[in-house]
């Protein structure tokens, strides 16, 4: 018999071809400039890390992509910033911006390629392939994707073994009180989706928004997820606990505070890790 997990691994890397358009192949392209930290995960995972000349702020792993020439924040991008590396290759997300500087990035005869930026398990799949393609190192890409498929097919697994759901709340930021949330459409909620947890914001909005306390008291989180290691981000389970929008939830009462890497909300090669210990963490806490 097929295991479940093998199964759906080969289902997720179909659904991933099916859904993303190929990228044209630039294998001689030697001087690139990457823009998204998903992106420049790929790249590295894919063995190109030396082809790099460049990468944008959010690229931040491997470490060693923080010695490259920094470009600038990825949706703030100006087109002389990216165009002093000398890239003979642009690899973006395609929430990068503004929108006019990549047409002045395009009108510069430079190819760029945009990288879906989504927030499921096919779109991780769809991410490597194109950096693959991109870069004329398909078989690598194939290769990369089939073991990323097998690892997200293993933790939907055991998603699907749990009794329940855990009601969890995404909370972005708590600066000066100020409650910041991730409703639908977010990597938050696609992170919290993937380990197996319900974002208790996502049919209230989309996006990152404030909400007040009686939301939060009516949306009886049973777990609070934050970033960690982000000073504007952070917070100590005790403090967020004990705030009058989390004291009488579920949450407070079993104490569920869990943190995750802000690189969990980016969707590449390590998504999976990252949804796995999620999942374990929020679980752990009686879930």
């Amino acid at each position: 018999m097929i295991p479940k997990t093998a199964i759906a691994a080969a289902a997720l890397l179909a659904l991933a071809a099916a859904g993303g358009a190929r990228a044209d192949g630039y294998p001689d392209a030697g001087s690139v400039v990457s823009i998204g930290g998903p992106v420049t995960e790929i790249v590295y995972a894919l063995g190109q890390g030396a082809r790099l000349v460049a990468r944008d702020t959010t690229s931040l792993y491997p470490p060693e992509a923080q010695a490259l020439p920094d470009v600038g924040y990825m949706r703030q991008l100006s087109a002389e910033g990216v165009l002093s590396a000398g890239p003979d290759l642009i690899l973006a997300r395609d929430t990068s911006g503004p929108a006019e500087v990549l047409d002045q990035l395009e009108a510069a005869s430079v190819p760029v390629v945009l990288v879906h930026d989504g927030f499921t398990a096919e779109a991780v799949l769809a991410a490597i392939r194109t950096v693959g393609e991109a870069l004329g190192e398909d078989a690598a890409a194939e290769a990369l994707a089939g073991r990323t498929a097998d690892d997200l097919a293993a933790l939907a697994a055991a998603t699907e073994a749990e009794p329940r759901k855990v009601r969890a709340l995404f909370l972005l930021s708590a600066e000066g009180g100020r409650l910041m949330a991730a409703g639908a459409g977010t990597g938050a909620d696609g992170i919290l989706s993937l380990a197996g947890a319900e974002n208790v914001m996502a049919a209230a909005f989309e996006g990152y928004k404030p909400v007040n306390d009686e939301a939060i008291l009516t949306a009886a989180p049973e777990a609070v997820v934050m970033m960690r290691g982000q000073s504007e981000h952070a917070g100590e389970a005790g403090d967020i606990l004990a705030m009058p929008a989390f004291a009488a939830t579920p949450a407070a009462e079993r104490g569920a505070f869990v943190t995750v890497d802000p690189a969990a909300l980016g969707f590449g090669p390590r998504t999976a890790e990252f949804a796995r210990g999620l999942h374990d963490a929020l679980y752990a806490q009686g879930g």
